[in-house]
């Protein structure tokens, strides 16, 4: 029997996942402003309640952002998962390091789809008072383990839930 070189020796799904997936690391740093019609008491209550979160977080009608643990005080960790609404594939984990009621949070947070991580963020939100409005300021600044593609998500998510939580805000039942 002749021998045959084979120039690639390992497993075909060894060199596809070595070399044809994209798990190179990027960097990024998003900063979104609003302000809100709010006073800062408010706004800070549809941060720091987790049900007030809940129903403000999904950046979309066809997406889904489910609390499965949460515990905000510093030290806490709240437990998510988000997606489209047939398929919350990924899991979150936040951790709070920093709170100053009505003023900052300051957290870090990392996303898994299945059994693969895919970013880890440290995530700052500040609130200023304006007037009788909330200036808020959050500081996302992200490691996308997954190429570029968790940083372009993180910018469309919280674009799509700030402006849910803007919308929520503007609800009477906010303003209590």
């Amino acid at each position: 029997m002749k021998a045959v070189w084979n120039p690639f020796p390992a497993p075909a799904s060894f060199w596809y996942n070595r070399f044809m997936t994209d798990n190179s690391t990027h960097h990024g740093t998003v900063v979104f402003e609003r302000t809100y019609d709010a006073p800062i008491s408010c706004v800070y209550a549809a941060l720091a309640d987790p049900v007030a979160r809940a129903s403000w977080s999904a950046p979309s009608d066809t997406s889904i952002f489910i609390y499965d643990e949460t515990d905000f005080r510093v030290g806490g960790r709240d437990v998510f998962r988000c997606g489209s609404i047939s398929d919350p594939r990924y899991r979150g984990e936040t951790r709070y390091h920093d709170i100053v009621p009505g003023r900052r949070i300051v957290s870090t947070e990392v996303v898994d789809e299945l059994d693969k991580r895919l970013s880890a963020a440290v995530i700052t939100v500040e609130l200023e008072c304006e007037g009788e409005s909330t200036k808020l300021k959050l500081t996302v600044r992200i490691v996308s383990l997954e190429g570029p593609g968790m940083i372009e998500g993180t910018k469309a998510g919280y674009t799509g839930a700030l402006d849910n939580l803007g919308r929520y805000l503007e609800r009477p039942s906010s303003k209590t």
